[in-house]
């Protein structure tokens, strides 16, 4: 009696079944992770990095215009930078989108235009006519500036938020550039006082590295109603500037400048010397550092 070929027993009668055919393109499919789901790679934020590389063009825009000899279009290109600058953090903090990589880069963004930028300006206006004294007096600021910024990363959590230790990196770029653009304003040529860039240059770096206290305006409460008259007080200060920015804008940043050494002394002369040191636990934002 012929012999016919049994069938092949189908699925779950106790033998094994034939594997499910894989398509060729499995090896493309995200697999299954261990112990859950597999966690989404999180990006940056867009909005407040706009504002941050805004700020970082800026700053490489000025120093190819001082490369160029065109010291006013880098002068308002930093300060452009300025506004660009302080407006990432508070950006941030409206669109809650803060967050670690924001702050450093805003850093190294700071790096650039308040840093290499200013150095770079100053250098090619004026104190390139000194020779080798003249290129190590913008590297002081350029160094003063790179020493502030990792030092303010570091100390932002014990450092008292009403002051600022050592002069701003952006106040520091407003004193340099605001004198290149004054006297670049009045048709001085930086070759005839070298020396005068200097000790600006130099006052800046310094003071950036210093213990100096500078009042930081950041427990001004801006949602507070005040008097009319301060609204009339803005208004007349705008009015002021725009007379000729360059002349008015110069003195204010001096005055800032110097405001540090006198609250310094002033407190020391009374023997309340300022503290820099945090007295209060509020929490650390991270979208203000620069």
């Amino acid at each position: 009696m012929p012999a016919f070929p049994r069938r092949k027993p189908k699925h779950g009668n106790g033998h094994a079944a034939k594997a499910p055919r894989k398509s060729r393109f499995a090896r493309f499919r995200r697999q299954p992770v261990e112990g859950g789901p597999r966690k989404r790679s999180r990006g940056v934020y867009l909005l407040p990095n706009m504002f941050t590389t805004g700020a970082l063009f800026c700053g490489f825009y000025a120093i190819v215009m001082s490369m160029n000899l065109r010291f006013e279009e880098a002068c308002y290109a930093l300060f452009v930078a300025m506004v660009l600058d302080g407006l990432d953090g508070r950006v941030a903090r409206l669109t809650n989108t803060q967050s670690e990589f924001g702050a450093q880069y805003d850093s190294l963004s700071d790096m650039v235009s308040f840093g290499a930028a200013p150095a770079l300006v100053i250098y090619e206006w004026s104190l390139r006519g000194l020779g080798k004294i003249g290129w190590i007096a913008a590297f002081i600021y350029c160094a003063g500036a790179a020493v502030r910024l990792a030092r303010f990363n570091t100390n932002i959590e014990v450092v008292d938020k009403r002051f600022f230790q050592g002069l701003p990196s952006p106040a520091a770029a407003a004193l340099v550039i605001g004198f290149v653009l004054m006297m670049y304003d009045l048709q001085v040529n930086g070759m005839q006082y070298p020396w005068i860039s200097f000790a600006v240059a130099l006052f800046a770096g310094i003071t950036m590295v210093t213990n100096v206290p500078y009042y930081s305006f950041k427990d001004v409460n801006f949602k507070k109603s005040v008097p009319f008259i301060f609204v009339f007080l803005i208004a007349l200060a705008f009015a002021l500037v725009s007379i000729d920015p360059p002349k008015v804008l110069w003195p204010i940043f001096v005055v800032y400048g110097l405001s540090g050494y006198a609250i310094y002394f002033w407190r020391l002369a009374k023997g309340k010397p300022v503290s820099i040191i945090q007295t209060t636990e509020d929490p650390v934002d991270e979208s203000e550092r620069r």
